[in-house]
């Protein structure tokens, strides 16, 4: 009886030890799930304020500037002007604009919008599928992906212009 109990006790720590050098190693090769710079971005599939559904598919060949954002963050509010300034600027060069609404209402968001007089493309995502898909975790979270799907940078916290305008400088280069 004795010898069984030591067996069990065995087995359970060889057990522990192999999930823990699991986890470890996932943590350490980066297999955690969290899309980072180098990694393809993560699709998505989301209703946008145009009325259509937009993926990611639909913006290939573009160097994409993806920022996920709402209307009750003060600092993403703040960097929509300079978002909307460098969709002009760098449109042209085939770079591409992309706003996505965490969590909030169509409405809540067209009012916003039509207030800022933001014309890049709006996705909602109201159950927050991309935001999980991205992991985002603060706000604005801006992903700068490449024209060959490939995520070139990743800014969390609020974006000046001037960051901004150098961050999808490079991004432009890295084609």
């Amino acid at each position: 009886m004795g010898k069984s109990k030591k067996t069990v006790q065995i087995i359970i720590l060889l057990i522990v030890v192999l999930l823990g050098a699991y986890a470890v190693a996932t943590v350490v090769m980066g297999n955690d799930g969290i899309p980072r710079e180098g990694d393809k971005a993560p699709d998505f599939q989301l209703l946008g304020l145009d009325g259509k559904v937009h993926t990611m598919k639909e913006y290939e060949g573009k160097a994409k500037v993806i920022n996920f954002w709402g209307t009750y963050c003060p600092p993403c509010v703040r960097e929509m002007p300079a978002l909307q300034a460098q969709r002009e600027k760098w449109k042209s060069q085939g770079v591409e604009v992309i706003g996505i609404n965490a969590g909030e209402d169509k409405m809540t968001v067209e009012n916003f919008v039509a207030q800022t007089g933001v014309e890049f493309p709006i996705l909602m995502d109201p159950d927050r599928d991309a935001v999980g898909d991205y992991k985002v975790g603060a706000m604005p979270a801006t992903y700068f992906v490449s024209s060959k799907g490939e995520i070139v940078h990743i800014k969390i916290g609020e974006l000046d212009l001037s960051t901004l305008d150098k961050q999808i400088e490079q991004l432009v280069n890295a084609k």
